[in-house]
C-alpha cells in the first residue's frame, strides 16, 4: 500500500523514508539485550559518546504527526527525549516530530484507504479523531490521554476590546458575535470551521447560546455564519494575521482587517508574545456560557499494527511530555496542563483579565456534544456554499410500512414530517427540488418531477419555493402496488441534476428509499454504475447522498452507486434520522470536494 504524503509546516525528518515493521515482536536473547543495555546507558551517563553511537542501531523509531501550534514543545520533548537516552523497555527512544494541518490528517486517515506514515497523531482536538472515526471507514485511532488544553475565545484588538466593554463587560457566545458581526466598526473573523477546530468550536458555541436566548436561534446563527464566511481563513494562525495592528495605522479601518477573531488562549498567547515585551495587543474574552477548550488528545494510530516495542515506547513519550520540564515547556509556549492550576500569568499575557476568565458554574457545561458539532458543520457548508439539492423519495407501496414505536405512522408520514422540518435549516438562496418513484407511477416512467429545483425564498410566505416543497412534501402518497424503480430513477435525477448544473453552489441528490431495485425492466446495475461513471464530471460534481430507510433497504447496493457519483450512502431506522443524515452527508462529502489533492 502506498504511504500518505503531506506538505510539512515544519518538519525535523531527514527525509528519509523507511520501511515499517507492523507485526507483535518478542525480545530474543534477553541477556544480551540487558547486558548492552545497561552498557550503553552507562556510557550516556558518562558523556563517553552520542545518541547516534549508543542507540542508532537499536533505538525503536516513532514518527508523530502534530498540531502546528504544539509541535515545537513536543519536537523539543524528542529532541531532549534522544540527547539523554530516555529508555524504552531498554530501548532508546528516535522520537521524530513533523507539523501537519489537522484538516489534512483527519481527511488522509478518514478515507482509510493508504497506511499512514506515523505511529502517533497529537492533533488539537478531539474534534478530528471523531470526524476520522464518524465515516466508518478511517484508519482506528486509540486515545491515550491528553497532551494540553487551550480554551477557545474571542480575542479583539485593543480599540475593538474597549468598545465592547473589555474587561468588565461579560457577554454570552450568541450577544458577543450578535455584536461583533452587526456594527461596520468590528470586523469578526474566524478560522474555517471545516478546517479549524476553533472554529467550529466557537459557531457551535454561538449555536448552543442562540438555542438558550432566542427563539430565533437558527436566524441568529445563520446571520452569524454567514457574516463569518465572508471573512473566513485557512488557519488559526491566519485568522490571526488578518487582526488589524495599531502601530501600523490598520486600526482605523482597513477593511482587510478584523476587529476581531475567534481564537485559542494558546494562539492569543503566541500573537502577544511574538509583538514584543509590554501591553499585550489583544484583549480576550471569554464568554459568560463557558468556553470549549482544545484538549490535545494524543492518538495511537491503527493500534493493533504496532509493534510491542513501538506501542511500549509512544505511551512512553507520552508520560515524558506530562513530566514537570515538558508542562514548563508547555505553560511557556501558553497552553494549560491537565490536572493543574492555570497560571495567572499565561492568562494575562494571552490578554485576559477579571472579570475575563469567566469562571461561574456554567463554565463546566462548556463541552459540545459531537451531533451539535456535527450540525454546526452541516449548516456551515451550506451557508458558506449554498446548496442546490434534489431530493428524491421512494412511494412505493412497501413505504407504508408502519414505523416501530410511532404508533400508525408509516414510513412514508415520519419522511414527509422530517423533510418539512429540515428546509427551516435552509438559507433563502438554497435551492430544493423534489421528485417520487415507484414503478406504475407514471405509464412506463418510474419517476416524476413534482417541484423543480429552484431557490427557496424566504420563510413564511406564500407562493415561495419554500411554500411549494411544503404542499408537495404533504401530498406525497404511496402506490400501493408499485415497486421500487430505483435504477432507472436515479439515472434520469442525474442527468436532470448534471443538466441544470449551478456554479458555485453545493449540487447534490439526495435519494431516500427503503428498499433496493425491483422493476426487472430497468437498466441493470452494472449498466448504471457505468453510465454514472460516465456522466460524472469533476468540473460540474454532482454527489448522489442515498439513504436507506429501514432494515429492507439494500446499503451495499446504494453505497456503490452513490460512489459512482462521489457521493456516499448512509442507513437510517428511522425516518426521523434523515435530517441529521443529510447535515452529515453535506458536510463528509463537501469536505471531500475541498480536500487538498495528493
Amino acid at each position: 500500500m502506498g504511504r500518505h504524503s503531506l506538505p510539512d509546516a515544519d518538519t525535523a525528518d531527514d527525509g528519509r523514508s523507511r520501511p515499517r515493521v507492523r507485526r507483535r515482536t518478542v525480545a530474543i536473547a534477553c541477556s544480551l539485550v540487558l547486558a548492552v543495555a545497561a552498557g550503553t546507558g552507562a556510557a550516556v551517563q558518562t558523556g563517553l559518546f552520542s545518541f547516534a553511537d549508543s542507540c542508532a542501531d537499536d533505538a525503536v523509531r516513532i514518527d508523530l504527526a502534530a498540531s502546528p501550534d504544539i509541535a515545537p514543545v513536543v519536537r523539543a520533548a524528542a529532541d531532549r527525549a534522544r540527547e539523554e537516552g530516555l529508555r524504552s523497555d531498554g530501548q532508546c527512544m528516535d522520537v521524530r516530530v513533523v507539523a501537519r494541518q489537522n484538516h489534512e490528517v483527519a481527511e488522509l486517515l478518514a478515507t482509510g484507504s493508504n497506511s499512514p506514515d506515523y505511529e502517533v497523531w497529537l492533533p488539537d482536538s478531539a474534534v478530528w479523531a471523531d470526524r476520522v472515526q464518524a465515516t466508518g471507514d478511517g484508519v482506528p485511532l486509540t486515545a491515550a490521554g491528553n497532551v494540553a488544553a487551550s480554551p477557545v475565545t474571542v480575542a479583539s484588538v485593543a480599540s475593538a476590546g474597549t468598545e465592547l466593554g473589555w474587561p468588565a463587560k461579560t457577554w454570552t457566545w450568541a450577544r458577543l458575535t450578535s455584536a461583533a458581526t452587526s456594527s461596520e466598526r468590528l470586523r469578526l473573523g474566524s478560522g474555517d470551521p471545516a478546517r479549524s477546530a476553533t472554529g467550529l468550536l466557537a459557531l457551535t458555541s454561538v449555536a448552543r447560546s442562540a438555542q438558550g436566548s432566542s427563539g430565533a436561534s437558527d436566524t441568529t446563527v445563520a446571520a452569524a455564519a454567514k457574516a463569518l464566511s465572508q471573512r473566513v481563513s485557512d488557519t488559526d494562525a491566519a485568522a490571526a494575521a488578518t487582526l488589524a495592528r495599531a502601530e501600523s495605522g490598520e486600526a482605523a479601518g482597513d477593511p482587510d482587517r478584523n476587529q476581531a477573531v475567534f481564537l485559542s488562549e494558546q494562539a492569543a498567547h503566541a500573537y502577544n508574545r511574538a509583538t514584543g515585551e509590554g501591553i499585550p495587543d489583544l484583549r480576550l474574552f471569554y464568554p459568560s456560557d463557558g468556553s470549549p477548550a482544545l484538549d490535545y488528545p494524543y492518538q495511537l494510530v491503527d493500534e493493533t499494527a504496532l509493534s510491542t516495542d513501538e506501542s511500549r515506547a509512544a505511551t512512553r513519550f507520552m508520560a515524558l511530555l506530562a513530566e514537570p520540564a515538558s508542562r514548563r515547556a508547555l505553560t511557556a509556549a501558553g497552553f494549560r496542563t491537565p490536572g493543574e492550576e492555570v497560571p495567572e500569568s499565561l492568562v494575562r499575557a494571552a490578554g485576559g483579565r477579571e472579570p475575563q476568565p469567566f469562571t461561574g458554574e456554567d463554565a463546566a457545561t462548556a463541552a459540545l456534544p459531537s451531533d451539535m458539532l456535527q450540525q454546526t458543520l452541516g449548516m456551515w457548508t451550506i451557508t458558506v456554499q449554498s446548496a442546490r439539492l434534489t431530493t428524491v423519495v421512494d412511494v412505493s407501496g412497501s413505504m407504508q410500512t408502519p414505523v416501530p414505536g410511532r404508533g400508525m405512522s408509516s414510513r412514508l408520514d415520519v419522511t414527509r414530517a422530517t423533510l418539512k422540518q429540515a428546509l427551516a435549516g435552509f438559507t433563502p438562496e438554497d435551492e430544493i427540488g423534489l421528485w417520487e418513484f415507484a414503478t406504475g407511477l407514471d405509464g412506463t416512467r418510474d419517476y416524476r418531477e413534482l417541484v423543480p429545483t429552484d431557490p427557496l425564498g424566504p420563510a413564511g410566505r406564500a407562493g415561495t419555493q419554500r411554500a411549494r416543497l411544503t404542499e408537495a412534501f404533504d401530498g406525497l402518497s404511496a402506490v400501493p402496488n408499485g415497486a421500487t424503480g430505483l435504477y432507472d430513477t436515479t439515472l434520469a435525477v442525474y442527468r436532470k441534476a448534471q443538466d441544470t448544473f449551478v456554479k458555485d453552489k453545493f449540487n447534490a441528490l439526495v435519494v431516500l428509499t427503503d428498499g433496493s431495485n425491483q422493476d426487472r425492466f430497468s437498466i441493470t446495475r452494472s449498466a448504471l454504475i457505468a453510465e454514472l461513471r460516465k456522466l460524472s464530471d469533476p468540473g460540474t460534481p454532482v454527489p448522489l447522498i442515498a439513504i436507506a430507510i429501514g432494515p429492507d433497504a439494500d446499503l451495499d447496493e446504494l453505497v456503490e452507486i452513490a460512489e459512482a457519483t462521489g457521493g456516499t450512502g448512509y442507513q437510517v431506522s428511522d425516518p426521523a434520522e434523515i435530517e441529521a443524515v443529510i447535515l452529515k452527508a453535506i458536510m463528509t462529502v463537501g469536505q471531500k470536494g475541498r480536500a487538498p489533492q495528493e
